[in-house]
């Protein structure tokens, strides 16, 4: 399937909650939460879309790359892509409806998986929500569980599940504190403590990710706990409004952490070339949301498939373009 086909596809079947605009910006569904847009104005959301902007890219052609390696190795697992899909969730309350939860995780992890790829799955209000997406990962033989910021104990159990079902790594998305659409269902989050991380880290093998890094301080704080990565991210403008764009904040962070904890970059990424930015920024990774939704409505598992592979297929013309052999050799010198 055309992309032109799959994003109208997909506009028609997400019945309005997500308009699949040709500049997915954050404009038009500024405010819609629940739903997929951002929180009150949407800047933050926004912000995610133009700190990307304001980077330009340096071409260079007079090099003797032929063929770009963009093989990531993470977590004992090697990739062809560091283009992963991020935790994504209520498929019901945030997305029309038309696929169930169980459908739409499904077709995320194998669709990813597929791609070369790898998917993280979820947490929500519904507590099914997070069993649907380690199937999924038993199904599919990869995938990392990402787990909201709960209490201890029903933390630890989310935990030990993911490892008896065989994710890659298992992680807290810090960044859903204070989600609205958690507080409705009656499922409480909020801020952890560095010593709360810590011990959570002491319970599980697997390695162990924090989600919604946005300081700094916080990754450096990420290294002393023991995490194995971290997720640069502001939840896709969808927790507070006004904070800045993942891409402004990247590259301090990357200059304090970077070799010591596992970057993962995610926000506004829409491209191969905002990959190739991240990438330069100080990701080791990047993960996409919002076009991963698309495929998945578009077209299914090929859908996704799709949007991961033609977004590769981006990155790899970029590298080829600035004379990068591989995701190492992606620095700021390729910025302008």
């Amino acid at each position: 399937m055309k992309m032109k086909e799959l994003r109208q596809r997909a506009r028609d079947r997400l019945r309005g909650s997500c308009r699949v605009c040709p500049r997915c910006d954050g404009r038009a569904c500024a405010g819609e939460v629940p739903g997929i847009g951002g929180m009150l104005t949407g800047s933050s959301f926004q912000n995610n879309i133009e700190a990307l902007a304001m980077y330009h890219i340096n071409m260079r052609t007079i090099h003797q790359v032929e063929q770009p390696d963009l093989t990531l190795k993470l977590f004992g697992r090697t990739f062809t892509t560091p283009i992963l899909v991020a935790p994504l969730t209520g498929a019901a309350y945030n997305m029309g409806g038309l696929l169930t939860e169980e459908e739409f995780i499904s077709t995320i992890v194998r669709g990813a998986a597929e791609a070369g790829s790898c998917a993280f799955t979820g947490d929500g209000g519904d507590p099914e929500y997070y069993n649907a997406g380690l199937q999924a990962i038993k199904d599919t033989g990869t995938g990392i569980a990402i787990i909201k910021p709960r209490a201890q104990m029903p933390l630890t159990e989310r935990i030990k599940l993911a490892e008896a079902q065989g994710a890659l790594a298992v992680g807290i998305d810090l960044d859903g504190a204070g989600l609205v659409t958690m507080a409705m269902k009656g499922q409480p989050v909020g801020p952890k403590s560095f010593y709360q991380l810590r011990d959570l880290v002491k319970t599980t093998k697997l390695p162990f990710i924090l989600k919604g890094i946005m300081t700094a301080q916080e990754a450096e704080m990420a290294v002393e706990i023991g995490a194995a990565a971290i997720v640069v991210s502001n939840h896709g403008g969808r927790v507070l409004d006004g904070t800045p764009g993942v891409a402004e904040v990247l590259p301090e962070i990357a200059e304090r952490v970077k070799g010591e904890i596992f970057i993962f970059a995610d926000g506004g990424v829409r491209t191969g070339i905002d990959a190739l930015k991240m990438l330069a920024l100080g990701a080791n990774a990047v993960l996409i949301g919002r076009p991963a939704i698309w495929g998945a409505f578009g077209a299914g598992c090929d859908g996704v498939k799709t949007i991961v592979e033609t977004m590769t297929d981006e990155l790899r013309h970029g590298m080829l373009m600035t004379g990068c052999v591989n995701l190492k050799a992606i620095d700021n010198h390729i910025i302008y």
